[in-house]
């Protein structure tokens, strides 16, 4: 599992920062590629990375702030110009249907996919394919905003090679059958349980991508026992007061909520223009102060978690 930053600015563009967006990649699942937010500028960001808008099947939006969704219609577009015809998810907040459809409606963009867009209308479950669910919670900030957790389903165990062989049983398809099923027929008719030849079953990796938002439950819900936290950092601890007065979190208020959460790593990202180099290294040691194992997103960063992380 991929994670390629694309956007950690809050607010506006920045020379060093652009405005949100998350690109996840699973190398695992045949590429497929997911974007979490879509601020302004996503599509050129993607023009320096690995990230293939053909591949692009589910977009996540934390909320409706234009830092967030700017950039979606020309991800759209670019997506179909690039010869997309798969049909594209996009999930959010009760408006994203309509700003979708208004801002391709006005500037006669004409897609050649589907589209199918989910709008949140309680927490839960909201989307699931063979491999993942994703859990949505409302946040804490000026509008409805949304963290979302991506639970990975568990994996079958390592097939016992030698346990099969042992029974006289030829490699070929059938070995297949023993990982995929629960019982299988041999050719001489016997039927076996198939557990018996799989090792422990491999736990699914759990991460939480969290919106906009002030310290609240949700946060702790959705990042509990996490592998990784993907957090906004947009003010430092001086700035608590100016932080929960526009509804965002300081560096050290998500390393507090990554402690309490038990998670094992937390990335930082969502920073305000304000803090140069040396006040960014301010929000990571700050942070680190509270929860070591914090990293500091940039642009066009990558970041790799493998299975069993922990």
């Amino acid at each position: 599992m991929d994670f390629t930053f694309l956007g950690t600015g809050a607010g506006m563009p920045a020379k060093e920062r652009n405005v949100s967006s998350l690109a996840v990649s699973f190398p695992e699942y045949n590429g497929e590629l997911w974007l979490f937010d879509c601020g302004e500028g996503t599509q050129r960001q993607i023009l320096y990375t690995s990230v293939r808008l053909p591949k692009l099947s589910v977009v996540f939006i934390t909320h409706l702030h234009g830092d967030h969704i700017y950039g979606l219609p020309g991800v759209l577009g670019s997506r179909s110009f690039q010869g997309a015809d798969q049909e594209l998810c996009l999930v959010g907040p009760v408006g994203l249907k309509q700003f979708v459809e208004t801002t391709l409606n006005v500037s006669k963009t004409h897609l050649h996919y589907p589209v199918k867009i989910i709008e949140i209308e309680k927490p839960g479950i909201i989307y699931e394919n063979s491999h993942f669910k994703v859990e949505a919670r409302e946040l804490d900030h000026g509008i409805q905003c949304f963290g979302y957790r991506l639970i990975e389903k568990n994996q079958p165990g390592e097939l016992l090679i030698d346990k099969i062989r042992a029974l006289g049983i030829p490699e070929g398809p059938i070995y297949q059958q023993f990982k995929e099923a629960t019982e299988v027929k041999l050719p001489d008719g016997r039927i076996l349980p198939t557990a018996p030849f799989l090792g422990p079953e491999k736990k699914g990796r759990h991460i939480a991508v969290i919106g906009d938002t002030r310290p609240c439950a949700s946060v702790r819900t959705l990042a509990q026992d996490a592998d990784l936290m993907i957090h906004e950092a947009t003010f430092s601890h001086d700035e608590s007061r100016h932080a929960h007065d526009y509804h965002h979190s300081t560096s050290v208020q998500a390393a507090q909520q990554a402690l309490e959460a038990n998670v094992s790593a937390l990335i930082l990202t969502h920073l305000s223009s304000r803090y140069q180099k040396a006040g960014q290294k301010a929000l990571l040691d700050e942070a680190r102060a509270v929860f070591r194992p914090t990293l500091l997103a940039s642009d066009l960063w990558h970041y790799s978690l493998k299975r069993q992380s922990r």
